[in-house]
């Protein structure tokens, strides 16, 4: 590790997707950058570890291709993604119902259009707004009239049980947020981006995304294993010493940011827990993201077969199942996996618990009003913010703020 020098130009707390994008931009404009992070690798909440074979992110996590400023930031083609399938398996009061996201998907969905379960003009509703999202510019979403998810899905005309039997269990697992009360922008912008582009996985896990923007901020100085104890105007300490700069970029994660910047109001947090089960590969397994749309749903939200997309998550000849649950639902690994299994149709006797993740600081949350889905990132005197709960909560979200937060402190340098 390089030494921690006396002074620089920019200081940025955190390596996270956004610290790791504002730490690139400010050196690539000249500047002398000091990136500091307490964690021993980068990453954030964008993390992997590798154990006995497996591949386990830090909870389920997926790579939008349609996200302009993974676009910008990431050479997609050296992720080596591997893309899932577009749509998902509904477990319903009747059984399974697998959807695909296309009109003929829906034609072949015959319980639905019976009527039994969901309205047939509800269901092609919803992927009326999914395309007429997919169609409209990003600002042209954001002028709409803001209000919380539901309530907007309730003006469009989609009725109850297609909410609670599709869109709760799906939007549940996208805001960590299963009352629907995420602003209504954010959603018309999640459909867009589901509808243009591809969920994907990097072949060697999440973490070579901030793997590969770190080695794009190779002008900065990069310190892993370096806590930060309190940042000031023009000065940053830190248990290896203090730094004197010119700017401060506190880009932590939302759980954090209070404690370095008290004036800042602490974000609310959505959280959430993942869990990793093992058990033999078999030809059949499903590759469609599961969800729990019974009229009594379990403590799971989603369930996914990573390997029926990405084999190289496991061992040849063995599957990753990835459960996540949202809120304080926390059920025991034993019960996770016994859940997960009846949301899949399969047994769970063979099944192996590999490791659960509980992240507090999953997602901010994103209620109305949100206008623009932009907060302030210059917070005077020389400090400045960046994050997901600055911006959209996601990745796109972190590294626009961090996009945004080195373009203040250039500014404001250039200004001086």
């Amino acid at each position: 590790m390089t030494d921690l020098p006396k002074s620089c130009d920019a200081v940025v707390v955190g390596a996270g997707a956004a610290g790791l994008v504002a730490a690139a931009d400010l050196a690539a404009a000249g500047l002398d950058v000091t990136l500091v992070e307490a964690e021993e690798s980068v990453g954030g909440r964008v993390r992997s570890t590798v154990r006995d074979g497996y591949v386990l992110d830090r909870g389920f996590q997926v790579l939008n291709t349609a996200y302009p400023a993974v676009r910008r930031r990431l050479d997609l083609d050296a992720l080596r993604l591997r893309a899932f399938p577009k749509g998902m398996a509904v477990r319903t009061d009747r059984g399974l119902l697998r959807l695909r996201a296309s009109p003929a998907g829906a034609l072949s969905a015959l319980s639905l259009l019976s009527g039994t379960l969901v309205r047939p003009s509800d269901l092609f509703r919803l992927l009326g707004i999914a395309a007429g999202n997919a169609l409209e510019p990003a600002s042209r979403l954001k002028a709409r009239p803001e209000t919380d998810t539901l309530t907007a899905l309730r003006r469009r005309g989609l009725g109850r049980r297609a909410v609670d039997t599709l869109v709760r269990p799906f939007l549940s697992g996208v805001f960590l947020d299963p009352s629907l009360g995420t602003s209504s922008r954010a959603d018309d912008l999640v459909w867009r981006s589901f509808a243009r582009g591809r969920l994907t996985v990097p072949g060697a896990g999440i973490q070579a995304v901030p793997d590969q923007l770190a080695a794009r901020a190779a002008g900065a100085r990069i310190l892993t294993g370096v806590p930060v104890r309190s940042v000031a105007p023009g000065e940053v300490r830190t248990e290896a010493g203090t730094v004197r700069c010119r700017a401060v970029v506190v880009a932590v994660g939302p759980g954090a940011v209070h404690r370095l910047l008290p004036a800042l109001p602490a974000p609310v947090l959505n959280p959430a827990t993942t869990y990793y089960h093992s058990r033999p590969a078999a030809p059949g397994d499903d590759a469609l993201l599961h969800v729990d749309g019974r009229s009594s749903p379990g403590p799971l939200s989603s369930v996914m077969v990573l390997t029926a997309t990405a084999p190289s998550y496991a061992p040849p000849g063995r599957a990753l199942i990835a459960s996540s649950a949202v809120g304080d639902r926390r059920p025991s690994a034993a019960d996770a996996g016994a859940e997960a299994a009846r949301i899949l149709g399969t047994r769970s006797g063979d099944w192996e618990h590999l490791e659960t993740v509980h992240i507090p600081d999953a997602l901010p949350a994103a209620p109305p009003p949100l206008g623009d889905l932009r907060r302030p990132v210059a917070l005077g005197d020389g400090l400045y913010v960046a994050g997901d709960h600055r911006d959209t909560p996601s990745l796109q979200g972190a590294l626009v703020s961090g996009e945004r937060a080195a373009a203040a402190v250039l500014a404001d340098l250039a200004g001086a």
